[in-house]
């Protein structure tokens, strides 16, 4: 049985284990999500999902994550009801924008994702589209608001065309200069004369 001493002597002779490495850079790796096609109004059904990675493609955890909508048109919110959501990747590497729910609004909808570890950075965009069911109809506020705004501004111009129209077109003609005043003229009116002879 080896002593104490022996079993010293053996692990001071022995090399030192390395030292776990730091990334030098991040790298963010979309999983799930990208090129989604959802139906507005509705929640997504599967959750935006990347992966942070260093260097060497090797996941990196505790990287904090940070999920970011748009701010108005076609958009949604996460399950916390906010524009944004904060994770942290886990063992993997992993980290997923849970309970997306799109608005009533179609249309593309990029979801800008930062990643942050050890003053490093990252930064990925993962592309989606909301879109109608077949057979909806989009809604009413919009168009019934933008054919408001049309018939106000034609409103408006055929206002100011009839106000031009009533200030140039309308004019009393000048009157025509009537010729001065001076002696009647006589009148000749053809009849039978009579003609009278001399001595």
């Amino acid at each position: 049985m080896k002593s104490i001493a022996t079993i010293l002597c053996i692990l001071l002779a022995s090399p030192a284990l390395p030292a776990q490495t730091l990334p030098t850079e991040l790298n963010i790796v979309v999983v799930e999500g990208e090129g989604a096609v959802n139906p507005v109004g509705q929640r997504v059904p599967h959750d935006p999902a990347v992966r942070v990675e260093d260097e060497n493609h090797k996941p990196v955890t505790g990287a904090v994550v940070v999920f970011t909508l748009p701010t108005s048109g076609a958009t949604g919110e996460f399950g916390n009801g906010s524009k944004t959501l904060t994770v942290t990747t886990d063992h993997t590497g992993m980290a997923s924008a849970q309970r997306l729910k799109m608005n009533a609004i179609a249309g593309k909808v990029p979801i800008h994702v930062n990643a942050s570890y050890r003053g490093l950075t990252a930064r990925a965009s993962i592309l989606q589209s909301s879109v109608l069911a077949p057979g909806a109809k989009p809604p009413s506020s919009g168009g019934h608001g933008a054919l408001i705004a049309i018939l106000v501004v034609v409103g408006g111009a055929a206002a100011g065309a009839g106000a031009y129209l009533a200030t140039h077109n309308n004019k009393t003609p000048a009157a025509t200069p009537t010729p001065p005043a001076g002696p009647t003229p006589i009148g000749i009116t053809p009849g039978t004369g009579t003609i009278t002879g001399g001595h």
